[in-house]
């Protein structure tokens, strides 16, 4: 039975370098990303604003590959038919209007429909204050505007340098929602932020950036998982916390187990072997399990684990 051909990455970084003199931005990155929702993390200084400049074809790599759909991003104008960008700086004239500024985004990309500049300013929820100078918008609303130039022409593919700065708590529940749906329509979205919980309640996959170098990558949950030389620990309520955590210790899974407010947290240094071992000590033992929960299975969890080690 032949394999079905996986389809190429819409956005491909090889073994990329970025240098500036003795300095070292970017360090031999490697990764591929298709449809759904990527968060870029990782401190200030890590590299990040350079990655996305170095996809979005503003930087020349100074060694490996950026390939956009397959090609080179470096010195290929077409290639802005299928990228939007929105820039953490500040680049929108302070004289236009928000429709103004989406319609020059617009000329810039060659759009012919008349009514795609007004299309995206209704993406953005920014009809209200359409036809008023961005130099009076707030900075939550200057975001969405930047936002709205980025998608004037539809891109196949966005990438977002700290898209949430300055909006309410509306604007950012509307604004994941729209990339949500994006791209469940196809889009390949990579956004950065400093904000986990940003990142943990959008992002399908992370990228963590580490003084220029790529420290993981993959569902964050899975990346805890695999960081076998930290332990994890869980919560667990059952029918009879005492009885369970004594059976718990007998296994070779678990090197801690106590009770705290009601629960039996259990410390382990194999998750796979005391998620197998969990329901069979419990069927064993008579208690009934009502929850099982991961303490520490979090982004931030992962995230200060591999900035610090």
């Amino acid at each position: 039975m032949t394999e079905t051909p996986r389809p190429a990455p819409a956005l491909e970084l090889d073994h990329v370098s970025r240098w500036y003199g003795n300095v070292v931005a970017v360090n031999d990155i490697s990764f591929g990303l298709g449809a759904g929702v990527t968060g870029l993390l990782g401190p200030n200084g890590a590299g990040k604003s350079t990655l996305l400049h170095l996809m979005a074809g503003l930087l020349a790599p100074s060694a490996g590959r950026v390939l956009v759909e397959g090609a080179s991003a470096w010195r290929r104008p077409e290639m802005y038919r299928h990228i939007g960008l929105v820039p953490e700086r500040e680049t929108v004239h302070s004289f236009l209007t928000g429709l103004e500024f989406a319609r020059l985004n617009a000329r810039l990309q060659g759009v012919a429909d008349p009514d795609a500049a007004a299309r995206a300013i209704a993406t953005v929820e920014l009809n209200d204050a359409a036809n008023r100078p961005i130099g009076t918008y707030s900075k939550g609303m200057r975001q969405r505007a930047k936002i709205a130039g980025a998608l004037v022409h539809e891109p196949t593919i966005l990438l977002l340098d700290e898209p949430f700065n300055g909006m309410d708590p509306r604007q950012r529940l509307h604004m994941m929602t729209l990339l949500r749906s994006m791209a469940a329509a196809g889009r390949t979205i990579l956004f950065s932020s400093h904000i986990l919980e940003e990142v943990e309640r959008l992002a399908d996959s992370v990228l963590v950036v580490y003084a220029g170098r790529l420290a993981a990558a993959g569902d964050f949950r899975s990346i805890r998982r695999l960081m076998t030389d930290r332990p994890h620990t869980f919560t667990v309520s059952s029918s009879d916390d005492r009885r369970l955590a004594s059976a718990l210790m007998a296994d070779a899974s678990v090197f801690g187990a106590e009770l705290v407010n009601s629960r039996v947290a259990i410390r382990t240094a194999d998750y796979e072997a005391f998620t197998r071992a969990l329901p069979q000590i419990a069927r064993v033992t008579g208690v009934t399990l009502f929850e099982v929960a991961p303490t520490d299975d979090s982004l931030e969890s992962v995230f200060s684990y591999l900035v610090r080690r």
